[in-house]
């Protein structure tokens, strides 16, 4: 685990020292906090696409979305754009996005509280939507209304139960109720 995480990070120094904020986010940092072994490690930033690939070797994997893979130290990365999300049609995925310059931006627009969490490289967690707070109270809830989270991507229905069944966490009232009715 430490090894990847290490890479992160200097994936993140690299990133700073172009002059771009960066951060590990989501399911690697609840993952990094439970002492658990991460599946991916992603990457938020304040670098555009153009700029994370005018600096490394990586491949347009989602410019629309503005993502990129990096290959950083023999390792994959998945280098996202800070970003808000415009509406869908299609309950999965935004028709727009619209780049940020303030990473909380990025983190309102994740799933689950647990999944907001951010860490830099040394290893500071931020939380701005209370992740560390559902992780200690094993819980899952979406970050905002969770009506508003499952009307832009219905597959987040799912992904909480897969969380549950995964960490055996339970779903918050509020969020299980909307599980329900957005069915």
């Amino acid at each position: 685990m430490a090894l990847s995480f290490q890479k992160a990070k200097n994936l993140i120094k690299a990133l700073k020292k172009k002059g771009y904020e960066s951060y590990i986010v989501g399911g690697a940092v609840r993952d990094f906090i439970m002492k658990k072994e991460p599946i991916d490690i992603d990457i938020t930033t304040k670098a555009k696409p153009t700029d994370v690939m005018r600096h490394f070797n990586s491949v347009p994997t989602g410019l629309k979305y503005g993502t990129v893979t990096v290959e950083f130290e023999d390792s994959q990365f998945e280098v996202t754009t800070f970003r808000l999300d415009g509406p869908t049609k299609d309950f999965r995925h935004p028709d727009s996005v619209i780049y940020s310059d303030n990473v909380k931006d990025d983190v309102l627009r994740r799933d689950f509280t647990i999944n907001g969490l951010l860490m830099d490289e040394n290893e500071r967690i931020y939380d701005h939507v209370g992740g560390l707070e559902d992780i200690k109270h094993e819980v899952i809830r979406t970050i905002g209304n969770p009506y508003d989270r499952f009307n832009e991507d219905a597959l987040r229905i799912l992904r909480a139960l897969y969380f549950q069944s995964k960490l055996g966490f339970r779903i918050d009232e509020e969020t299980k109720q909307a599980m329900k009715d957005s069915r």
